[in-house]
């Protein structure tokens, strides 16, 4: 008996250690991103450009030819062009390359709703699959930048809005609008699958 509750009592510890792993290798990704935030900041002084600035610090697109670049919370990737957000093998594809814009919806410069869309990964391995420059998508506010390369032209939008809707809430995607706008989609709370975590830009002109 002593023998078989040694048994059971391992097997328990093991399991339980095995749990607090997996829970760590989950949510890893954004703990690490989370850490990184609060130890830098946001990041500032920095210019989004194509060119360098003498005396200013530079940030440049990973692809200018369509590209995000979002400078307070360190993201920059390649836009994917013309993903039909609702076909799972195809979107999944598209995020291991960049960050996905929605087919069918506008294009900076058209004056429509551009929609764009990256995991919150589910687990440390599609965070490597499925990239996540979206993770602090949350930390942005009011009037923080965004910034979108197009064929070379640069484009600039500010946050007017944020909001946490039902993950079947897909009526965003083709939101209609007087204005140009930008909508960046990504999974809330970061790391699962719950909701959905909105943030809404308008195009600025200076």
């Amino acid at each position: 008996m002593r023998e078989l509750s040694s048994i059971l009592i391992f097997l328990g510890r093991t399991l339980i250690a095995l749990s607090l792993i997996s829970l760590f290798l989950i949510f890893y990704p954004v703990l690490k991103l989370e850490l990184q935030y609060w130890i830098l900041g946001p990041s500032k002084g920095s210019v989004v450009s194509l060119d360098e600035i003498k005396g200013k610090k530079v940030i440049k697109p990973l692809d200018e030819s369509f590209g995000i670049v979002i400078p307070k919370i360190r993201a920059n990737s390649k836009i994917v062009a013309e993903v039909n957000p609702y076909k799972e093998r195809e979107y999944q594809l598209a995020l291991t390359r960049g960050v996905a814009h929605a087919k069918s919806t506008g294009y900076p410069g058209q004056g429509k709703n551009i929609f764009l869309f990256s995991h919150s990964s589910v687990d440390f391995y599609n965070a490597a699959r499925y990239n996540s420059i979206f993770y602090l998508l949350e930390k942005l506010e009011n009037n923080d930048e965004i910034y979108i390369f197009y064929k070379g032209e640069k484009y600039k939008y500010k946050v007017s809005e944020k909001k946490i809707v039902a993950a079947d809430a897909v009526s965003y995607i083709n939101l209609k609008s007087n204005i140009e706008q930008l909508t960046l989609m990504t999974c809330w709370p970061p790391g699962t699958t719950y909701k959905r975590l909105l943030v809404i830009a308008t195009l600025s002109k200076n």
